[in-house]
């Protein structure tokens, strides 16, 4: 899989049925380092947009931070879907964020006042610039919308690290509520192990669609398959603050 826009995530699962059969685990790629992005790009994009890359990327670390109503490497994130095409987009603006060393402040202020492609890159930057679960209210805060696009970064790699289990479990549901297939789901097979209060939430919500004469999404049954295993300890986990993180 290339390092596009849409490998920040997991990969979409395959079509749902409607047939409850036992699954593997969810098959979660693993994701990219900022050096695997900046080489995806340096082979993909075509000349003028490279050079343009280039130049936001030494503008924004010559001008790192916050600077007045708005910073030029913000401009840069306005710019790069028309600049590196929509299939590079997020990746561009990943690079852009951790070239301007972009603090909680400076994420916080992107996120709230940008369009909704600019916060969804601040969240797939996330586990490469804020080492601790200070941007947990941004996840939080996209975790409330509908938007799946943004749904499905938000459930990446710094959600699986911070959020509070009942906050997390929360989170597996409005998936499900919204079809954001779980693969995006980082880390889910370790987090759903043994869950017993996810698969009663599961349940109840089975037995709702069911009462209501509307069909279980087979990603439930695929979660709750995952809560019966045996919870296994995480490996330790460095964090590695501005894209040391591999």
């Amino acid at each position: 899989m290339g390092v596009t826009d849409r490998s920040l995530q997991a990969a979409p699962g395959d079509a749902h049925t409607h047939t409850h059969t036992r699954h593997p685990a969810p098959d979660t790629a693993p994701t990219p380092s900022l050096a695997d992005l900046r080489h995806h790009l340096t082979t993909h994009l075509d000349p003028a947009a490279r050079t343009w890359l280039d130049h936001a990327l030494d503008e924004a670390a010559a001008h790192p931070g916050i600077h007045g109503p708005i910073s030029v490497w913000e401009l840069r994130l306005a710019e790069a879907g028309r600049r590196c095409g929509a299939a590079h987009a997020d990746a561009a603006r990943v690079l852009i964020l951790d070239a301007a060393r972009a603090g909680i402040d400076a994420l916080t202020r992107v996120y709230f006042q940008g369009t909704a492609d600019e916060r969804r890159a601040v969240l797939h930057a996330l586990p490469h610039l804020v080492s601790g679960p200070d941007a947990l209210p941004l996840i939080e805060d996209a975790l409330r919308t509908n938007d799946t696009r943004l749904l499905s970064a938000a459930v990446g790699p710094y959600t699986a690290r911070h959020l509070t289990a009942h906050a997390w479990r929360h989170a597996v549901l409005k998936c499900l509520f919204t079809g954001v297939p779980v693969d995006h789901v980082v880390d889910l097979p370790r987090r759903a192990a043994g869950d017993g209060e996810l698969a009663r939430m599961l349940g109840d919500y089975a037995a709702e669609r069911t009462a209501a004469g509307r069909t279980v999404p087979e990603d439930l049954h695929r979660v709750l398959d995952l809560t019966e295993s045996v919870p296994v300890t995480p490996a330790p986990v460095t964090d590695h603050p501005h894209g040391k993180e591999s």
